[in-house]
């Protein structure tokens, strides 16, 4: 069983990546669901699907992004921990790499991108970061 449900899918996905995997499947939850939508909007991820109908056996299913034979994502950092959650204002939120990633938020709007977030003028807790 994981404890970080979050940290374990972009690693996942990061890992998967690197060794060429063009589908990674992971337990399904809600939460990883809209993480990977967001994804899947920023450009980092093809396509995200479902499968199963139970919640036992439920899977979604993330198609890899790549560009030139490289991997979209180049890396990851983790935020926000089960052990210490960080939240940030709107005022505190800043271009990740120089505007090249993206930090990914939970907020009360949804699951956000710093861009998202600073128009929307909500700010939330930092899953993490993606370049």
């Amino acid at each position: 069983m994981v404890g970080d449900t979050i940290g374990d899918l972009i690693i996942r996905l990061k890992n998967a990546g690197a060794v060429g995997k063009g589908v990674v499947s992971v337990p399904y939850s809600k939460l990883r669901h809209s993480v990977a939508d967001k994804l899947a909007e920023a450009g980092y991820v093809a396509s995200v699907a479902t499968h199963g109908k139970e919640v036992q056996t439920k899977t979604l299913e993330v198609t890899l992004s790549y560009e030139n034979g490289a991997h979209k994502i180049n890396g990851v950092k983790r935020i926000s921990k089960p052990g210490r959650r960080l939240y940030t204002k709107v005022a505190d939120i800043h271009p990740v790499k120089f505007g090249k990633g993206n930090m990914i938020l939970s907020t009360p709007a949804g699951i956000l991108t710093n861009d998202e977030a600073v128009e929307k003028k909500v700010g939330g807790e930092q899953l993490f970061i993606i370049w």
